[in-house]
């Protein structure tokens, strides 16, 4: 069967999906606005379908591979939730020193799906000591569904949610096998997780985030970690903030680095759907493996 891609939509049709991934329209809106494009036997549910997630075939790093280790860990977060958990992958080959950079992988708006995982599974495979919390903890976890999970997150008290990803980069950075040295990697919604940790967490070590939302610019004179930023060429809802806090980082002299990748959709990296844009991901993820080797390493 022949892979789609962004090329097989129309842009309305994609634009109206992103609005539904990010709660903007419900599951109905979707369907009755995007019947207009259901043509040559395709339903509206089957558009919806189409440009689903499909995990098992994007996978990279299978769950079972033998070169890496994983576990499932709590952690505390006294002003947060009180819990949450979060999914470690490091190498079984030891490391040198016995210790290995952390690196915090934050989840797009759903919670800790298996691509999220699978990324971290990646960042294992190449040295990293990889730590993905689920910010769904407090409401059962990512519950297999990705229709359910985006229900289930915006029942979330973002400032709660934020004290927990406090927490998780704090745990990271404290376990016995951490080097002490940790970034964060965030997509869409996670995204904008890297970039609030890089205003809140002076000892961060490098953030990057993929087309996520970025802080008041306010917040800008707070960064003190190097940035890598990603956008897609296509998505106006994240562009738009851009320049002001551009403007706002340069006149604090930080340090960054951002990227736009023509004609890209939001959502190029995540593999599992059709606005994945394989030259673009490859691009940016090789980006990403060389910022971390210099700042984390």
């Amino acid at each position: 069967m022949t892979r789609l891609t962004a090329a097989d939509f129309d842009q309305e049709l994609l634009i109206l999906f992103d609005a539904y991934v990010h709660g903007d329209i419900d599951r109905r809106s979707f369907l009755d606005r995007a019947s207009k494009f259901a043509v040559g036997g395709m339903t509206a549910a089957g558009l919806l379908a189409a440009l689903s997630p499909n995990f098992a075939a994007a996978q990279v790093v299978p769950a079972n591979d033998t070169r890496i280790k994983t576990e499932m860990v709590n952690v505390a977060s006294p002003l947060g939730y009180g819990t949450i958990k979060a999914y470690v992958a490091q190498a079984v080959a030891p490391s040198a020193s016995g210790k290995r950079p952390g690196v915090l992988v934050v989840h797009e708006n759903r919670g800790l799906n298996p691509h999220i995982e699978d990324i971290a599974r990646r960042l294992a495979l190449e040295g990293y000591l990889a730590f993905a919390p689920d910010a769904l903890t407090p409401l059962g976890g990512y519950p297999g569904d990705e229709d359910k999970a985006r229900a289930l997150f915006a029942q979330l008290d973002q400032a709660k949610t934020r004290q927990d990803f406090l927490a998780a980069a704090a745990a990271l950075k404290a376990r016995p096998d951490a080097s002490g040295r940790v970034g964060v990697v965030g997509f869409c919604y996670g995204g904008g997780v890297a970039h609030t940790l890089a205003t809140e967490l002076p000892d961060l070590s490098a953030a990057v985030s993929f087309y996520g939302n970025h802080p008041p610019v306010e917040a800008a004179a707070k960064v003190k970690a190097p940035l890598l930023i990603h956008f897609a060429g296509v998505d106006e809802r994240i562009n738009a903030a851009w320049p002001a806090y551009e403007t706002a980082l340069k006149a604090a002299g930080v340090r960054y680095t951002a990227h736009q990748y023509p004609g890209t959709q939001h959502g190029f990296n995540n593999d599992t759907t059709p606005r994945f844009d394989a030259a673009a991901a490859r691009s940016a993820w090789d980006r990403t493996l060389a910022f971390f080797r210099q700042t984390l390493t």
